[in-house]
This record gives C-alpha cells, structure tokens and sequence, in this order.
C-alpha cells in the first residue's frame, strides 16, 4: 500500500534555483507538481542566491548526508564600503567606511584573497539558521534578541580573484569551500581585512560535489516535467553524484536491510562508505563497521 503523499518517484535533480525563493520555496514547488511529499535538498541557498540546489526525492531525501557535506563553489560578487546587517545586499545598511584604491589592484586583491585559503574559525553572520539556545538565530536577531554565535571551523579551498571594479566598488571572486561556509561573511570579513566594510552583493552556486550547473535544470522546466509525469527524466546518476566506492551484491544479501557479511565484500576501511547496487539499481548506502557493511541510508530498488 502507497501512503498517503508518496509516489514512486525516487532520485536526484538538480535545479537551478532562481534569485527570490528559499530553498523550501522550491522544494515546495516540485511536491505540488510531482504529489510527492518526500522531497528535500542538500545544501540551503539563500534567497539572493542563484545556482545549484540539488532536490532528492522520494527515498532518496535519505542521502542528504552524504550529498550537504561534499565542497562547494560559488562566483561571488562582494560590495566595498558598506556593511548590513545579514552580510549581503538583502539586509539593511549598517555602517560605510571609505573603500581604499589599492584593493582594486588586481595583485593586493588577490593576496588578502589568498589570506583566507585554508582552515579558519568563521563566525557566522546574524540572520542565519544556526540555533543558539534553542532559538534560530535570524528568529531572533529580528525580534532585537542579544546573542553570541561561536566562529565554527571552516576551510577555503580555493579564492580566485576574476576581476575587479573600481566604479562600481566590487570584486568578483570565484570560492571553493567546505559545508557550513558562509560566503557572505567571507564577504564581511574580506571587507575589515581591506580596512574598510563589504557585503555579498550576488551569490550563484557553480557546483557541489561532483555536480555542477551542467547537470542542473531550471525550476519551470522541472515543475512541468513533474506535472507531466516525466520528471524522472531530467534524473542525474546517484551513484555518480555520490562519488562513492560501488559494491555489486546479490539481492537476497540486502533483504530486510541486513548488514553484508565481510565474506560477501571487499575489504573497505574501516567507516568508510560505500554505494551498493543490486542489478544495477542504487539500494542503499552501507558503512564499513568491523566485519560487515551496515545500511546507514536505504533507497530501496528505485533508480
């Protein structure tokens, strides 16, 4: 029996997410066309932001672990001589400060660029959706609550200068980061290390993981797709994003989600993960734990 708000849809589709709608907007937007209430994303974009968003749906919402952890990139735009407060041009002015003419340099521009590759505490901006006490920290920096949020760990992996404005006051700057960076406060942070305040002024999303725009589909495309029912068309491989070691095992080894013997497996590292398949068909995401894989995400036998 199919409960209620479920289909037999089941993948990955990336969408090309449109600057003015959440995240949840859009999520929203394919379970009105497809009827499926099984449908998540990996990875949040603000609303100001453009670019990759991947949807699963079905029983493949169970793989967003392994798809909102995975390094991402962005083409930024950062604004000199103004701050706000949410860190981008969506919040308010807060502060100004004259903007230095050697930032515009395209060599200065890169080298405080480069001071922020690598591992770093990053403190994130106000209006985000880190919980602090309990309370979202946006929830309560609009009701003019005090708190204080903790710098996380983060890591750039890369920041390429692609050119600078001097009229117009801004850098575009392509980033490559780890989960849980926030560019915008790259932004505001980039900005005090040029002596002055600077805000993210655009945000588009190029890749995440081993997806990129290529793969993506724009919302009014995949929307009538869903309400046409071809929706599982525009379907990217899972095992290829997941970017995972592949496994082959006999259907009657994954029944009723019970560990694979080590006999049955190759000798993978100890918590590493692994994709298993069952005639060519994704059944879940296992995890090496002694002697056995053990099933961490089942997706049943659905493409």
């Amino acid at each position: 029996m199919t409960r209620r708000g479920a289909t037999r849809l089941a993948g990955i589709l990336p969408i090309d997410k449109p600057a003015g709608m959440t995240s949840h907007d859009v999520v929203a937007a394919i379970r009105r066309a497809t009827g499926e209430g099984r449908v998540g994303h990996a990875g949040t974009l603000d609303p100001m932001a453009t670019g990759l968003l991947v949807v699963l749906i079905g029983p493949y919402t169970r793989l967003e672990p392994f798809l909102s952890s995975s390094r991402k990139t962005y083409e930024a735009r950062i604004a000199f001589g103004t701050a706000t407060d949410t860190d981008d041009a969506d919040g308010e002015l807060t502060d100004g400060a004259p903007v230095p003419a050697s930032i515009f340099d395209s060599h200065s521009a890169q080298s405080i660029l480069d001071r922020f590759v690598g591992p770093s505490l990053q403190v994130p901006p106000a209006y985000s959706a880190i919980k602090v006490g309990g309370r979202v920290a946006h929830r309560a920096a609009r009701a003019g609550e005090e708190f204080l949020l903790e710098p996380r760990p983060i890591e750039v992996d890369s920041a390429e200068l692609l050119r600078t404005d001097e009229d117009a006051r801004t850098w575009d700057v392509r980033f490559r980061v780890s989960k849980g960076t926030y560019v915008r406060a790259l932004a505001r942070d980039i900005g005090l290390a040029c002596k002055t305040f600077a805000h993210l002024s655009a945000l588009r999303r190029t890749a995440a993981g081993l997806l990129t725009l290529d793969d993506a589909t724009d919302l009014e495309t995949a929307t009538m797709a869903g309400v046409t029912g071809v929706l599982e068309t525009l379907f990217v491989p899972a095992v290829g994003a997941l970017g995972l070691p592949v496994l082959e095992a006999a259907d009657e080894l994954l029944r009723d989600g019970r560990p694979i013997p080590a006999e049955a497996c190759p000798a993978y590292p100890e918590g590493s993960s692994v994709s298993v398949l069952s005639e060519g068909r994704l059944r879940g995401v296992y995890r090496r734990s002694g002697d056995q894989l053990v099933p961490v995400a089942i997706v049943g036998g659905e493409r």
